[in-house]
Protein backbone atom coordinates (compact mmCIF):
# COMPACT_ATOMS: atom_id res chain seq x y z
CA UNK A 1 0.00 0.00 0.00
CA UNK A 2 1.32 3.45 -0.86
CA UNK A 3 0.75 6.74 0.89
CA UNK A 4 -1.71 8.95 -0.98
CA UNK A 5 -0.23 12.23 -2.14
CA UNK A 6 -0.81 15.15 0.21
CA UNK A 7 0.93 18.50 -0.43
CA UNK A 8 3.35 18.60 2.50
CA UNK A 9 6.88 19.93 2.66
CA UNK A 10 9.47 21.04 5.16
CA UNK A 11 9.06 24.78 5.49
CA UNK A 12 12.18 26.64 4.50
CA UNK A 13 13.17 30.29 4.51
CA UNK A 14 16.38 31.55 2.89
CA UNK A 15 17.48 27.93 2.41
CA UNK A 16 17.43 27.25 6.17
CA UNK A 17 15.49 24.06 7.03
CA UNK A 18 12.72 24.41 9.60
CA UNK A 19 14.12 21.88 12.04
CA UNK A 20 16.05 22.39 15.26
CA UNK A 21 16.83 20.89 18.63
CA UNK A 22 14.12 21.50 21.23
CA UNK A 23 15.06 20.81 24.87
CA UNK A 24 11.89 20.43 26.97
CA UNK A 25 11.05 19.66 30.57
CA UNK A 26 10.51 16.06 29.45
CA UNK A 27 13.56 15.53 27.28
CA UNK A 28 15.56 16.75 24.29
CA UNK A 29 13.51 16.50 21.11
CA UNK A 30 14.04 17.60 17.56
CA UNK A 31 11.28 19.84 16.21
CA UNK A 32 10.37 19.92 12.53
CA UNK A 33 7.68 21.99 10.85
CA UNK A 34 5.68 20.71 7.89
CA UNK A 35 3.60 23.02 5.73
CA UNK A 36 0.26 21.83 4.35
CA UNK A 37 -0.18 23.71 1.09
CA UNK A 38 -3.93 23.13 0.76
CA UNK A 39 -4.77 24.73 4.13
CA UNK A 40 -1.77 26.95 4.82
CA UNK A 41 -1.34 25.30 8.22
CA UNK A 42 2.03 24.46 9.73
CA UNK A 43 2.09 21.13 11.57
CA UNK A 44 4.81 20.02 13.99
CA UNK A 45 6.74 16.79 14.46
CA UNK A 46 8.64 16.25 17.71
CA UNK A 47 11.03 13.34 17.37
CA UNK A 48 13.29 11.62 19.86
CA UNK A 49 16.06 9.17 19.10
CA UNK A 50 16.79 7.03 16.07
CA UNK A 51 13.59 5.95 14.31
CA UNK A 52 15.23 4.20 11.37
CA UNK A 53 15.23 0.65 12.76
CA UNK A 54 12.84 -2.19 11.90
CA UNK A 55 10.71 -1.88 15.03
CA UNK A 56 7.45 0.12 14.97
CA UNK A 57 7.88 3.71 16.18
CA UNK A 58 5.92 4.88 19.22
CA UNK A 59 3.74 7.69 17.83
CA UNK A 60 1.13 10.09 19.17
CA UNK A 61 -1.11 12.10 16.82
CA UNK A 62 -2.19 15.09 18.89
CA UNK A 63 -4.67 17.61 17.54
CA UNK A 64 -4.22 21.21 18.61
CA UNK A 65 -6.28 22.23 21.67
CA UNK A 66 -5.61 25.77 22.85
CA UNK A 67 -7.97 25.49 25.80
CA UNK A 68 -6.62 22.19 27.04
CA UNK A 69 -2.95 22.26 26.01
CA UNK A 70 -2.24 25.90 26.87
CA UNK A 71 -4.95 27.15 29.23
CA UNK A 72 -5.35 24.00 31.31
CA UNK A 73 -9.06 23.47 30.59
CA UNK A 74 -10.70 20.64 32.51
CA UNK A 75 -13.46 20.23 29.90
CA UNK A 76 -11.30 17.79 27.93
CA UNK A 77 -8.37 15.44 28.46
CA UNK A 78 -6.15 16.99 25.79
CA UNK A 79 -3.60 18.69 28.05
CA UNK A 80 -2.97 15.59 30.17
CA UNK A 81 -2.77 13.43 27.04
CA UNK A 82 -0.14 15.71 25.51
CA UNK A 83 1.89 15.68 28.72
CA UNK A 84 1.57 11.92 29.16
CA UNK A 85 2.46 11.19 25.53
CA UNK A 86 5.70 13.18 25.74
CA UNK A 87 6.63 11.50 29.02
CA UNK A 88 5.84 8.07 27.55
CA UNK A 89 8.01 8.69 24.48
CA UNK A 90 10.92 9.82 26.65
CA UNK A 91 10.53 6.81 28.96
CA UNK A 92 10.46 4.55 25.89
CA UNK A 93 13.67 6.17 24.66
CA UNK A 94 12.55 7.07 21.15
CA UNK A 95 9.42 8.04 19.27
CA UNK A 96 7.45 10.81 17.66
CA UNK A 97 4.62 13.21 18.49
CA UNK A 98 2.80 14.96 15.65
CA UNK A 99 1.07 18.18 16.71
CA UNK A 100 -1.66 18.76 14.14
CA UNK A 101 -3.40 22.08 13.57
CA UNK A 102 -6.92 20.64 13.80
CA UNK A 103 -8.47 22.62 16.66
CA UNK A 104 -11.85 21.49 17.95
CA UNK A 105 -11.85 18.17 16.06
CA UNK A 106 -11.23 20.13 12.89
CA UNK A 107 -13.87 22.87 13.22
CA UNK A 108 -11.55 25.65 14.42
CA UNK A 109 -11.33 27.64 17.65
CA UNK A 110 -14.26 30.01 17.03
CA UNK A 111 -16.70 27.20 16.30
CA UNK A 112 -15.28 25.14 19.14
CA UNK A 113 -16.15 27.83 21.67
CA UNK A 114 -19.60 28.11 20.11
CA UNK A 115 -19.90 24.37 20.66
CA UNK A 116 -18.87 24.90 24.29
CA UNK A 117 -21.72 27.40 24.62
CA UNK A 118 -24.18 24.81 23.33
CA UNK A 119 -22.71 22.25 25.72
CA UNK A 120 -23.31 24.71 28.57
CA UNK A 121 -26.98 24.61 27.52
CA UNK A 122 -27.06 20.81 27.77
CA UNK A 123 -25.88 19.45 24.38
CA UNK A 124 -23.20 16.78 24.36
CA UNK A 125 -19.98 17.30 22.42
CA UNK A 126 -21.20 15.39 19.36
CA UNK A 127 -24.59 17.08 19.08
CA UNK A 128 -23.05 20.53 19.63
CA UNK A 129 -20.92 20.09 16.50
CA UNK A 130 -23.91 18.83 14.50
CA UNK A 131 -26.07 21.74 15.65
CA UNK A 132 -23.45 24.11 14.23
CA UNK A 133 -23.49 22.30 10.89
CA UNK A 134 -20.19 20.50 11.37
CA UNK A 135 -19.38 16.78 11.45
CA UNK A 136 -18.96 15.14 14.83
CA UNK A 137 -15.26 14.81 14.02
CA UNK A 138 -13.88 16.53 10.93
CA UNK A 139 -10.22 15.65 11.37
CA UNK A 140 -8.27 14.28 8.42
CA UNK A 141 -5.15 12.28 9.27
CA UNK A 142 -3.83 12.03 5.71
CA UNK A 143 -1.46 14.88 6.60
CA UNK A 144 -0.16 12.81 9.52
CA UNK A 145 0.49 9.86 7.22
CA UNK A 146 2.42 12.09 4.83
CA UNK A 147 4.46 13.54 7.69
CA UNK A 148 5.34 10.07 8.96
CA UNK A 149 6.30 8.98 5.45
CA UNK A 150 8.54 12.04 5.14
CA UNK A 151 10.17 11.10 8.44
CA UNK A 152 10.80 7.56 7.18
CA UNK A 153 8.28 5.97 9.55
CA UNK A 154 6.19 3.29 7.79
CA UNK A 155 5.13 1.32 10.89
CA UNK A 156 3.94 2.62 14.27
CA UNK A 157 2.66 1.77 17.72
CA UNK A 158 -0.08 4.36 18.10
CA UNK A 159 -0.83 6.06 21.42
CA UNK A 160 -4.58 6.59 21.09
CA UNK A 161 -8.03 5.53 22.26
CA UNK A 162 -9.50 6.42 18.86
CA UNK A 163 -9.77 3.58 16.31
CA UNK A 164 -10.47 6.14 13.56
CA UNK A 165 -6.90 7.40 13.79
CA UNK A 166 -5.64 3.89 13.17
CA UNK A 167 -8.08 3.36 10.29
CA UNK A 168 -7.09 6.60 8.58
CA UNK A 169 -3.36 5.97 8.96
CA UNK A 170 -3.71 2.49 7.52
CA UNK A 171 -5.84 3.82 4.65
CA UNK A 172 -2.97 6.16 3.79
CA UNK A 173 -0.25 3.52 3.92
CA UNK A 174 1.05 3.62 7.50
CA UNK A 175 0.97 0.24 9.26
CA UNK A 176 -0.30 0.34 12.85
CA UNK A 177 1.28 -2.62 14.63
CA UNK A 178 -0.46 -1.81 17.92
CA UNK A 179 -2.81 0.81 19.30
CA UNK A 180 -1.93 1.65 22.91
CA UNK A 181 -4.57 3.25 25.19
CA UNK A 182 -3.88 6.72 26.58
CA UNK A 183 -6.38 7.41 29.35
CA UNK A 184 -5.34 10.26 31.64
CA UNK A 185 -6.83 13.41 33.12
CA UNK A 186 -10.28 11.96 33.87
CA UNK A 187 -12.30 14.17 36.22
CA UNK A 188 -15.75 15.43 37.09
CA UNK A 189 -15.56 18.23 34.50
CA UNK A 190 -14.82 15.97 31.52
CA UNK A 191 -16.32 12.59 32.42
CA UNK A 192 -19.45 13.09 30.28
CA UNK A 193 -17.24 14.30 27.42
CA UNK A 194 -15.27 11.05 27.60
CA UNK A 195 -18.44 8.96 27.94
CA UNK A 196 -19.77 10.55 24.75
CA UNK A 197 -16.54 9.57 22.99
CA UNK A 198 -17.07 5.97 24.06
CA UNK A 199 -20.84 5.68 23.58
CA UNK A 200 -21.32 7.71 20.40
CA UNK A 201 -17.94 8.07 18.68
CA UNK A 202 -16.40 4.62 18.97
CA UNK A 203 -13.47 5.49 21.22
CA UNK A 204 -12.20 2.57 23.27
CA UNK A 205 -11.80 3.44 26.94
CA UNK A 206 -12.27 0.93 29.75
CA UNK A 207 -15.30 1.89 31.80
CA UNK A 208 -13.38 1.45 35.05
CA UNK A 209 -11.09 4.29 33.91
CA UNK A 210 -14.08 6.66 33.83
CA UNK A 211 -15.24 6.05 37.40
Amino acid sequence: MTVKSVPVELVERDSIPSKAQLPTIHGDFQIRVFHEASTGYDHVALTLGDMSGPDPVLVRLHSECLTGDVLGSLRCDCGPQLESALKTIVAHGWGCLLYLRQEGRGIGLHAKIQAYHLQDQGADTLDANLMLGFPADGRDYSIAASMLASLGVPRVNLLSNNPNKQEQLETHGIEVAERIPLVVGVGDQNRSYLETKVERMGHEIDQDKLV
